[in-house]
């Protein structure tokens, strides 16, 4: 796996899981079939700038320092202002158009930032799926990228 890969995967494990130790990332990875060592994910957690911050267990979990996420929350606002055509939606799922080669660099961003309720995405040049957990979660989605606009 690519290190870039890896990153982007460590992100979305921050999101949807707590992450306490750098023994959790190695088992979560181990688990997906992705073999990567203790040292190679301290590498990459002081790359990624990640913090701790106190979790609901009274312990420290693992997080996007705070100005990351703001940095996404924007470049993912101002793409869409930039590149967004149409939303449409079907039960979990969404498909958002957008101008010619924006698709994949919006996908990324949909990926890396916190939507609570996405599952993935699955990008073309001009299209991206958002694959989510419910048809709630899909509903505020689309909403929210109808008022970035």
């Amino acid at each position: 796996m690519k290190k870039k890969e890896r990153h982007r995967l460590l992100q979305e494990l921050i999101q949807d899981n707590v992450i306490e130790k750098q023994e959790d990332f190695v088992r979560i990875l181990e688990e997906r079939g992705i073999v990567v060592t203790q040292a190679t994910i301290s590498r990459d957690i002081k790359e990624l700038h990640l913090v701790k911050v106190p979790s609901q267990t009274g312990g420290y979990r693992y997080s996007m320092p705070p100005d990351a996420q703001y940095d996404t929350s924007k470049k993912l606002e101002r793409l869409v202002k930039d590149a967004f055509v149409s939303i449409d939606m079907q039960d979990y799922f969404l498909v958002l158009k957008t101008i010619p080669g924006n698709a994949y660099a919006l996908g990324s961003l949909i990926d890396s930032s916190s939507f609570e309720g996405v599952f993935g995405t699955i990008c073309g040049d001009d299209t991206v799926l958002i694959i989510c957990k419910s048809a709630e979660a899909a509903t505020r989605i689309k909403d929210h990228f109808l008022h970035l606009l």
